[in-house]
């Protein structure tokens, strides 16, 4: 039997559990899979990945900070890839890269199946405008939530977001230091790496909740503590951290690569579960 050879790339990366979660999903379909993780500082990306395609490298997930570098570097892009302008789903076609984006998918897979959530007519807010804010945004318009604002640190690329989105009545940019005059949101999304950077505890005004807001951190474990601690500080209905959205994208890629769709539940709870060990009987 063949192995076929993915990986995740990404700066940092070692701490990613797709390797483990794509690893689970390949037992479950009876798959010999090869799925590292590759760490390149952006400036490496693009030799890095022809190495790893001149190893024979079939497909590759991307993370933080090269979701729109690998949107730059691709042949052809799915519909929501374009949207986005960010990519985190790469697959080789006849000597070229083809971009995909589950990260939208996942995030509303996870929170309307998994967590039993309605986003329809929600009033949300987007904290950020990177690559994982991109692969968000159009995903949440199309889930029926009724206004976007995206705010940013840097306020272009908030506008450059919600001109890529192109639905000037829905989606609108902002300035952070105007987050205490936005009014109150159902729904307020962190896609900032702010944990990441080890800038300590996470700030926001309380006004932007309610008892009825449903908070979600796009990242999972340590990085998702100062949002999920500012959202149970300010009385948030719901907080939700990233794992399942993470869960949820990498099943789409893994379907798309294989054609197989995995059960997503089991992989889910071994890795909230951090007694538990990601195995199933052969």
């Amino acid at each position: 039997m063949s192995t076929h050879r993915y990986a995740v790339f990404g700066h940092p990366v070692a701490h990613s559990l797709s390797p483990r979660i794509h690893a689970a999903f390949a037992r479950q379909a009876g798959i010999a899979l090869e799925y590292t993780a590759i760490d390149t500082a952006p400036h490496d990306f693009v030799a890095t990945l022809d190495r790893f395609a001149g190893e024979g490298g079939a497909g590759a997930n991307v993370t933080l900070p090269l979701k729109e570098a690998a949107f730059a570097i691709c042949a052809q892009a799915t519909d929501r890839a374009r949207r986005a302008g960010a990519v985190n789903t790469l697959t080789r076609n006849d000597g070229q890269w083809h971009g995909d984006n589950t990260d939208g998918a996942g995030l509303v897979r996870d929170l309307t199946g998994r967590h039993g959530l309605d986003l329809r007519a929600r009033r949300a807010l987007l904290l950020g405008a990177g690559g994982a804010a991109r692969g968000v945004a159009p995903a949440l318009l199309d889930a029926g939530i009724s206004e976007l604002i995206i705010v940013n640190r840097t306020a272009e690329r908030a506008d450059a977001l919600a001109d890529a989105l192109g639905e000037p009545d829905r989606a609108h940019s902002r300035y952070w230091d105007d987050l205490r005059d936005l009014g109150d949101f159902s729904l307020i999304v962190n896609a900032t790496s702010a944990a990441r950077q080890d800038q300590g505890a996470f700030t926001l005004p309380f006004t932007l909740a309610t008892p009825r807001t449903l908070a979600v951190d796009l990242n999972y474990g340590e990085a998702a503590i100062p949002f999920l601690a500012w959202a149970r500080a300010a009385g948030c209905h719901d907080a939700v951290d990233g794992l399942g959205m993470l869960v949820e994208q990498a099943a789409e890629a893994f379907e798309h690569w294989h054609g197989v769709r995995p059960e997503t539940d089991a992989v889910y709870a071994a890795l909230r579960d951090k007694d538990k060990v990601l195995v199933t009987a052969d």
